[in-house]
């Protein structure tokens, strides 16, 4: 069931992506030759005016051929050149390769307002429309390599006791859950949670190392209710919680590329295709609202991802246009190709490591 929703989720986010080039190359009155779901070979198509609509049997991606976006199309066409992608301006250009990101940020932006009209996960701190109702102790994160993580305990599990062999926390609070697990250092705390419908417990030994000056299990919590809003107010709350988780993912990304350019950046760090199976299956058994938040996320990620300034994503073709408009000619075709394909293989390269690391781990 995991991999359906992730080949779904990946299909509605490439089609968003996708659907973005489509619509303002054609408002820019450029040729469109093939909108493609998946990667060949195709399985079917149908040709609508000048643009053929294709699904392909290979499901991790899509792609929009757009006459002109390789120079050498417009030669082998002449009767269209000026509906080619080359010669329209720079900024329609700039538009057009833009128009994939920024379409994965509007949907996520819907994404996270339906969340929020259907009820969204929210601190008991906000402060804004509406009000935060039903809260609970819920785990917000895991410290890597801690009895915690090793435990199984993920990010969304709703603390419903604490215990050790002789004792047991009355009041479930975030406050009280620290302080428990503080005066019993020596010995496995018990924690019991639920996820989803489903009830479970784990034993954890607090350790040192994770925390200076203290054992702990390695487990943050917060006090976290339902917020449910109307229809303008959500598209709001979702536009600021967009652009707040834009610039975070913005700055954690360039903060690993940056390591590894310095050689300091960690690979197993990274999720690939398989590991977001297994978070797509756990965001799921948490509920839709929290499937739509990781799609929105994974939307974001997808975006910023592609407005890197390297070959064969839109930010690689936007530092040719860029490129072109400063020396007003355009860049050799060779030139182009070659880094285009080196960009390729370098990223098809980097795709079967990062799914190397993520199948380690499963081992």
């Amino acid at each position: 069931m995991s991999i359906i929703l992730f080949i779904i989720i990946l299909g509605a986010l490439v089609f968003v992506h996708e659907l973005g080039h489509f619509l303002i190359a054609k408002a820019s009155g450029v040729r469109v030759d093939e909108f493609g779901l998946g990667f060949p070979p195709r399985i079917t198509s149908i040709t609508r005016g000048e643009t053929r609509y294709s699904i392909n049997a290979i499901p991790f991606g899509g792609f929009v051929r757009i006459f002109g976006e390789n120079p050498e199309d417009a030669l082998e066409s002449p009767e269209d050149a000026d509906r080619s992608f080359t010669s329209k301006s720079r900024w329609k250009q700039a538009a057009i390769l833009v128009a994939g990101v920024t379409f994965n940020i509007i949907f996520a932006w819907l994404l996270i307002s339906l969340g929020f009209m259907i009820g969204q996960p929210t601190p008991v701190s906000y402060e804004g429309p509406g009000q935060v109702v039903d809260p609970q102790v819920i785990i917000v994160q895991t410290a890597p390599d801690s009895p915690a993580q090793r435990s199984g305990i993920q990010a969304g599990d709703v603390i419903t006791a604490v215990s050790t062999e002789n004792a047991q926390l009355d009041s479930i609070t975030p406050q009280g859950i620290s302080a428990f697990i503080a005066e019993h250092q020596d010995g496995p705390v018990t924690l019991s949670y639920k996820r989803g419908d489903e009830m479970s417990s784990v034993e954890l030994t607090p350790e040192e190392g994770i925390v200076e000056g203290q054992k702990v299990v390695g487990v943050s919590f917060d006090m976290i209710g339902t917020l449910q809003l109307s229809f303008l107010p959500a598209l709001v709350e979702g536009l600021i919680t967009t652009v707040d988780l834009t610039g975070l993912i913005a700055v954690e990304l360039g903060s690993f590329l940056g390591g590894l350019f310095v050689g300091e950046g960690d690979l197993s760090q990274v999720t690939g295709p398989v590991g977001i199976v297994g978070l797509v299956g756990d965001a799921s058994a948490l509920g839709l609202v929290h499937l739509l938040s990781f799609t929105a996320i994974i939307s974001i990620h997808l975006a910023i991802i592609n407005m890197i300034p390297f070959p064969a994503l839109d930010g690689g073709r936007l530092l040719f246009v860029a490129i072109e408009a400063v020396i007003r000619r355009p860049v050799p075709v060779k030139i182009f190709q070659y880094t285009n394909s080196i960009g390729f293989v370098l990223l098809i390269v980097l795709m079967i490591l990062v799914t190397y690391s993520d199948i380690v781990k499963l081992l």
